[in-house]
Formats: structure tokens, C-alpha cells, sequence
């Protein structure tokens, strides 16, 4: 079975994946991640980010893998690498260029084949496995999902003003959902969860129990 877990940054969505995987016995596979490798990357190799056509030219000579949770990019552990600030507006930027959506669209779709497995990123339901059993979208409150990365980076050592950070999430949510090609939306069949008021672990027991309903239905 393959579970889609979508949503813009600050919901719990990374969080709640890894869980609802673990809980199911489910592979795990963070899409996210793999747009900030790009975006890693093409910053790593002095390209312009907006620059769409060095960013196609680089494309040929990009691996990504997975091991033991690792992101390998050519090999390289990057995981470190992945949640600046740098990274994550670099990242927003190549996800529009449609060269890089198939690419990784590809190598998602090639992860996931006949695997029981908890897909989590923005365009899972909607244009990578339109044909999955379990779709969820998560939100937000704004200003709460803000809090939550400003709180995520804290706790990594990093010091980042509040206004500054939403400042930037609103326009990354902007750009994802203005974006031509697979814009971040809902899937038509997902299941809307606001996790604004919710714990982690309610979130993820209502996941749980709506897929294993739909295993057996």
C-alpha cells in the first residue's frame, strides 16, 4: 500500500510520516529531501538557483539515494546540509523547473514499486501516485507552523527572527502554490487534517487508524 502525506513546511508532516511508517511497519520516503539535495547541490556548484537552464545542465550528473534515513547525493552524506534557510529558498526554486519534477518524480515512483510505504512531501497524492490507497493533506495555522520551524531551528543551534521566517514561509507557500507544474494542493480524494491544535501523537493515531481501515476495507 502506498500512503501520500502532503502539506506545506511547519505542519508536523515530516514528524508524522516517520511515525505513521514506523507504527504501519511501512517504508519511509521523504520527498521533501530530495528537492533540497537539488537545491544543495546547484548552490554547491555556484549556480544560480532561478537560473533554470544551468540547473537542467546539471541534472545528468545528479544521484540521489537513501540509506539507513541518510541522504546521499552522489554518495556524500548531505543530511546535514538541508534545512538552512539557503537550502530551503534554493529548493522552492528548482521544484518549479519541470526537468527536475520528472526526474525526481521518476526516481520516487521507481523507490516506491511494490512496496508498503509512507510517501510524504507536496505532491505525492496529486501527481506522483495519483492511484494511492491512503491520501492526507496537513495544515496549519500560519503563524503556528512558523513557530514550529523557528522552534526546530533553535533546538539545531540556529538563531532566526520570527517575522523574518514567516516572511519567507509565506513566500515559499506562495511560490508552491502559484507553481505551474504540480502546484501544492490537495488531492481530490486526501483527507484535510489541521494540526494546529493537535499533538504529534494524536495526529498520527488518526493516520494510523484511517489506513488500516482502508487495508482491510
Amino acid at each position: 500500500m502506498i500512503v501520500t502525506i502532503d502539506g506545506p513546511a511547519g505542519t508536523g508532516k515530516s514528524t508524522v510520516a516517520k511515525r505513521v511508517a514506523a507504527e504501519l511497519g511501512y517504508e519511509y520516503l521523504d520527498t521533501g529531501a530530495m528537492y533540497r539535495m537539488v537545491g544543495w547541490y546547484i548552490l554547491k556548484l555556484g549556480i544560480d538557483p532561478e537560473d533554470e537552464q544551468a540547473v537542467i545542465e546539471a541534472l545528468p550528473d545528479l544521484t540521489l539515494t537513501f540509506h539507513d534515513g541518510r541522504a546521499l547525493l552522489n554518495g556524500e552524506d548531505v543530511t546535514a546540509h538541508l534545512r538552512s534557510p539557503e537550502v530551503t529558498c534554493a529548493a522552492s526554486f528548482v521544484a518549479k523547473v519541470p526537468q527536475v519534477r520528472q526526474q525526481l518524480v521518476d526516481t520516487q515512483r521507481m523507490i516506491a514499486a511494490s512496496k508498503d510505504i509512507v510517501c510524504e512531501g507536496r505532491d505525492q497524492g496529486t501527481v506522483v501516485f495519483p492511484q494511492a490507497e491512503s491520501k492526507f493533506f496537513l495544515t496549519a495555522a500560519a503563524e503556528i507552523r512558523a513557530k514550529r520551524r523557528m522552534l526546530e531551528m533553535e533546538d539545531r543551534g540556529e538563531t532566526v527572527s520570527f517575522e523574518d521566517l514567516l516572511q519567507e514561509q509565506t513566500e515559499r507557500d506562495r511560490r508552491d502554490a502559484e507553481r505551474n507544474i504540480a502546484p501544492l494542493k490537495p488531492a481530490d480524494d486526501a483527507e484535510i487534517v489541521d494540526t494546529s491544535d493537535l499533538e504529534i501523537e494524536a495526529v498520527v493515531h488518526q493516520l494510523v487508524q484511517a489506513v488500516k481501515q482502508r487495508s482491510v476495507a
